[in-house]
């Protein structure tokens, strides 16, 4: 998704009329050869630069869903709804892409087939429960519960990364501040001490120390969060098995344990809903599943529910070997096996884990944030208390 790019073309079709347009492309060869296809003589071809915001932001593809299920509710046949949303579209390189779109179902394409060709702009789990739409009739259906349920997930997401955004930046600053205290304040502080020759207090001794050795290994601390940085990202992508340990870690953190597991399952069971009620057979709705899910952790977990299910046991008897699943998952789906109303548990419990990361993530901010004030309090009093305790004894000093 991110090699394409935005190309403005001018040519002259087979009856010598000029005409222009853009296209998406990943290179100046590719994007003639889309034009030669076109039975289109090219004039111009010129590559137009990469707009600061990146436009395929899930909220504008919710959006786009969303917009055309409004169009086809209202009986606007997909290509015209295509062309409306194409001319209206602020963005050029959505104009691009849903003319492109356009151009394949009106010379044969499916609508997933074109979203498929799409390069990569619109995840599995589009094209999956858009292909269902097309073949159960109920295309504009598909598109509303789609857009309706990815906006959930995407708010929940932003709410999450919210929580964890202030503490950190209180961390950031309070960092920034005991740098500044370390290596600006205290030298000063310590030169007019040593000045008295007087014997200092220990932990104004200990500080100093700290002090010294944090200017001399200033360098090496300045390198050392790139050096973790790029170390990490590298176990990251050179052995999988580091980013199972690291997400093990994570589900065993007090406050983010919670919070991460409700999210997961949150998005599990709203597309596993979204699938059934859509039509998708079970195995094909855990695919769509394992496919919005990005940690190869949890996608394993999934795969192991898929084996077991293809052995011929039942969902509620294929997760209950998996820990990430809680004891009211398994409860409630043996509840809908058991009924035939599998949708609507799977509904209630995408709704209830959604609600309780919700509520999690507003606790987390709240809990995390007089906890970092405690935090940054102390480091910057014991360095202030360090400052000054020598100072009640220069009176003795200076006699």
């Amino acid at each position: 998704m991110s090699d394409i790019s935005l190309w403005r073309w001018s040519a002259i079709d087979n009856l010598g009329q000029y005409q222009k347009g853009t296209l998406l492309a990943k290179n100046k060869a590719s994007a003639r050869e889309k034009i030669a296809n076109s039975s289109l003589h090219l004039l111009s071809l010129k590559q137009q630069r990469r707009p600061f915001q990146h436009p395929w932001h899930p909220l504008q593809i919710i959006q786009f869903i969303r917009q055309l299920a409004a169009l086809l509710q209202a009986g606007i046949p997909l290509p015209e709804g295509l062309q409306l949303l194409a001319r209206q579209h602020p963005v050029a390189p959505w104009q691009a892409l849903l003319q492109d779109i356009t151009h394949q179902i009106t010379h044969g394409a499916s609508f997933s087939g074109a979203l498929n060709n799409s390069h990569g702009i619109f995840p599995p789990l589009f094209i999956a429960l858009i292909h269902t739409g097309e073949l159960t009739g109920q295309l504009e259906f598909c598109c509303q519960h789609l857009a309706s349920q990815q906006e959930q997930q995407y708010q929940l997401y932003r709410k999450v990364k919210k929580a964890l955004r202030y503490p950190l930046f209180i961390m950031a600053v309070a960092l920034l501040v005991t740098t500044g205290m370390v290596g600006f304040v205290l030298p000063e502080f310590a030169a007019i001490y040593r000045t008295f020759n007087a014997p200092l207090p220990t932990l104004t001794r200990s500080v100093i120390a700290l002090s010294e050795w944090c200017i001399a290994a200033g360098p090496y601390l300045a390198l050392l969060p790139g050096l973790l940085a790029g170390g990490y990202s590298h176990l990251r992508r050179g052995q999988p098995h580091w980013r199972e340990k690291e997400q093990r870690l994570l589900l065993r953190l007090p406050l983010l344990a919670p919070l991460i597991r409700g999210q997961r399952l949150n998005q599990i069971f709203t597309t596993l809903a979204l699938t059934q009620s859509s039509g998708l057979p079970l195995l094909k709705g855990l695919e769509a599943v394992e496919q919005t899910l990005n940690h190869p952790w949890w996608q394993a977990a999934i795969r192991r529910v898929k084996e077991r299910i293809t052995a011929g046991a039942p969902l509620s008897d294929a997760i209950t070997a998996e820990t990430i699943f809680t004891p009211l998952c398994i409860q409630l789906i043996r509840v809908g096996e058991t009924t035939g109303a599998m949708d609507t548990m799977l509904n209630r419990l995408a709704h209830w884990h959604g609600e309780k990361a919700n509520e999690l993530a507003d606790n987390l901010a709240a809990t995390l944030e007089p906890l970092m004030m405690v935090t940054i309090g102390a480091i910057i009093g014991v360095l202030v208390i360090a400052m000054y305790l020598p100072v009640f004894q220069l009176g003795n000093a200076i006699g």
